[in-house]
């Protein structure tokens, strides 16, 4: 069976509030969901996974993790029963080789990952995998991961990472939220302008983001950024890479979403 290019995307995330709420975030994953081919599967990559080592949910019935605190409690009774897929659990421990990955029973759906797959696909009737996130290893080697995995988008696999390329909690503003710091928008803007990069991963400006001014103020840990150069890394030099929705939410989160192909 022949499959067409899935696309790729990195979502900027946000609160999970987003679940809850309805707005032009929202919105605009619910519109890709209806408008993008429907994929056989989806393997998500999240910032809220963030490991030491690589895993993958490996699974036939993944959990919905609530890993935050203080919201409704109408938050917490949001399930998301997608089903897992052991078989590409095992295709993504294979195309990794030799990088030791582990096949994971016990994680399931974080909110990075069934945040946005909720208002993406609502029914659920998706198989999803989620990839960990291995924080001791530098920018160069997630955007190579990305690379390595990119074969699986011939394959019905769609790609779905989840992050924010603005990610600063301690600097959020709680007055005057419509107006973004300018070391955020500085940085957001260094992302937009360098999206459609053509050359080698150690010449990359987003793979050597912690060299621009403003990198550290607006991740001050990389967890958040770092899914995004998973879709980067899977792009076919060729591809259109197109911006689905964008803002800067509460003076430190950039929302933008990425789509590759």
């Amino acid at each position: 069976m022949s499959h067409a290019r899935m696309p790729a995307l990195f979502l900027g995330h946000g609160s999970p509030m987003n679940v809850l709420e309805d707005n032009r975030y929202t919105q605009a994953w619910q519109q890709l969901g209806e408008i993008l081919p429907r994929p056989r599967a989806i393997l998500a990559v999240s910032a809220h996974w963030y490991t030491r080592g690589t895993a993958v949910t490996a699974m036939k019935n993944p959990r919905t993790i609530h890993d935050f605190g203080g919201f409704p409690q109408a938050l917490f009774d949001v399930r998301y029963p997608a089903p897992g897929s052991p078989e590409l659990a095992q295709q993504v421990i294979d195309l990794l080789s030799p990088i030791a990955v582990h096949a994971d029973q016990e994680w399931g759906f974080d909110h990075g990952s069934w945040g946005v797959l909720a208002k993406m696909h609502p029914d659920a009737d998706i198989p999803v995998v989620q990839l960990s996130i291995d924080g001791t290893q530098p920018a160069e080697w997630h955007y190579q991961l990305g690379q390595k995995l990119a074969s699986l988008r011939d394959e019905g696999v769609m790609i779905v990472a989840s992050g924010n390329v603005v990610h600063n909690l301690r600097m959020l503003r709680w007055q005057g939220a419509e107006t973004a710091y300018s070391w955020a928008e500085n940085f957001n803007q260094f992302v937009r302008e360098n999206l459609n990069f053509k050359g080698d991963a150690a010449d990359h400006p987003l793979v050597n983001f912690m060299q621009h001014p403003d990198a550290q103020q607006s991740n001050p840990t990389p967890e958040h950024y770092l899914p995004l150069l998973y879709i980067l890394g899977a792009r076919a030099m060729d591809e259109a890479i197109t911006i689905p929705v964008e803002g800067m939410e509460m003076g430190a989160i950039s929302m933008l979403s990425v789509q590759i192909g």
